[in-house]
């Protein structure tokens, strides 16, 4: 979620420039902040110029991440990162980070990510994603930050679900059927349901006092590292998400690629899924964050941030060996409850609304995965 302070509201659309350029006096808290997107979303905010303060509580995540940030941010403008451990769940720990600093904004990825996980235990998802959101709505209406950027796309990268809509059995239709932000809602697992409820959640506090503003952030499958191949995805455990798992059976840390569905009505029998870089979404955060901080008119609206395109698993898997020359040893498994046949983003809104367009395809995603991996087999660890 991002948050604005009350003083935006005074600037009239003729100070909207000036605004935007006054960011390094913006001071932005980002939850879940050491995790792959945080991480990578924290950088670009530094370089853009803002204040950011992390929280994290290391569920999914290592203090490492966070040093990374820093050592590629440099030393004048790691001056301007701070760091807090906190839980979410726990009210009075975000009380502390919010009455040492004033938040302009703040972006909200700290959330349990995984389908199969929440289809086996959906009250974990309920506790830290619903629990965690409604504390930090709360702390923010007790320190008067009512304006809003809700993000909630929190660390939520595998099969990304907001509609989880079936769509029409034969690839030539799927061009014809992406996700528009204006889709009813039809989650298909506890994780995918965690999710609405937040926006609801979100739709209903702004109805009820309109002086918050409130932008959804929908994103798809992030996947890629930061060119240096100083920060990537580092999961803890087996992987949930297709990437990190097939760059772990490339560099030898699991035997084999478990392909769970390929009996889909697909051109390929693999699910269909709309993979971006993790770049690509860092600018997209940044994009909506100018957005919140000069428009006047935003009260709730949702965007989504996605190639546009669907690409399926076993496509990624080969773009992925052509990228490292390693070749992926795969076994096909049966479908996991919860999945979709095809997910894939409408894109125009974002672009016409926030100035936005992903710049990278397949194959960068795949390099940049690939750097990460083998110079970091061990992910953040030196060694195992």
């Amino acid at each position: 979620m991002i948050f604005s302070s009350s003083t935006t509201s005074i600037f009239i659309p003729f100070f909207s420039s000036l605004l935007a350029m006054a960011s390094s006096e913006q001071h932005i808290l980002v939850t879940g902040g050491a995790g792959f997107i945080g991480t990578h979303c924290s950088l670009q905010l530094l370089q853009e110029g803002y204040k950011v303060s992390m929280i994290d509580n290391f569920h999914n995540s290592v203090m490492e991440a966070v040093d990374s940030v820093k050592e590629l941010a440099g030393p004048k403008l790691a001056e301007k990162l701070q760091f807090h451990k906190a839980d979410l769940r726990k009210i009075d720990e975000l009380e502390k980070v919010f009455s040492q600093n004033k938040y302009d904004a703040v972006i909200h990825f700290g959330a349990l990510k995984a389908v199969a996980e929440s289809m086996q235990h959906p009250f974990r998802y309920f506790e830290n994603n619903l629990i965690g959101t409604i504390n930090l709505y709360q702390v923010m209406s007790k320190y008067n930050v009512k304006k809003v950027w809700s993000v909630f796309s929190s660390l939520l990268i595998d099969f990304v679900i907001w509609c989880s809509h079936h769509l029409p059995l034969f690839m030539d239709n799927l061009k014809k059927y992406p996700c528009v932000e204006n889709y009813p809602y039809m989650p298909m697992n506890p994780y995918g349901r965690s999710k609405v409820y937040c926006e609801e959640m979100g739709k209903d506090i702004q109805k009820a006092d309109p002086e918050w503003r409130i932008i959804s952030l929908r994103y798809f499958n992030p996947v890629g590292a930061h060119k240096s191949s100083k920060l990537g995805e580092d999961p803890k455990g087996i992987p949930n998400n297709l990437m990190p798992y097939l760059h772990q059976v490339a560099v030898g840390r699991l035997p084999e690629l478990n392909v769970y569905g390929h009996d889909y009505p697909t051109k390929d029998g693999s699910a269909v899924r709309d993979y971006i870089h993790v770049m690509d979404l860092a600018d997209g955060h940044i994009a909506a964050l100018k957005k919140l901080f000069t428009a006047q008119d935003i009260g709730f609206t949702a965007y989504n941030l996605g190639t546009g395109q669907g690409t399926s698993v076993l496509e990624m898997v080969a773009a992925f060996e052509k990228a490292s020359g390693k070749k992926i040893p795969v076994k096909l498994s049966p479908r996991r409850p919860g999945d979709a046949t095809a997910v894939y983003a409408a894109t125009d809104k974002a672009q016409k609304e926030l100035g936005w367009k992903p710049k990278y395809g397949i194959e960068e995603m795949c390099r940049d995965q690939w750097n990460w991996a083998k110079n970091n087999p061990m992910g953040y660890q030196k060694k195992a």
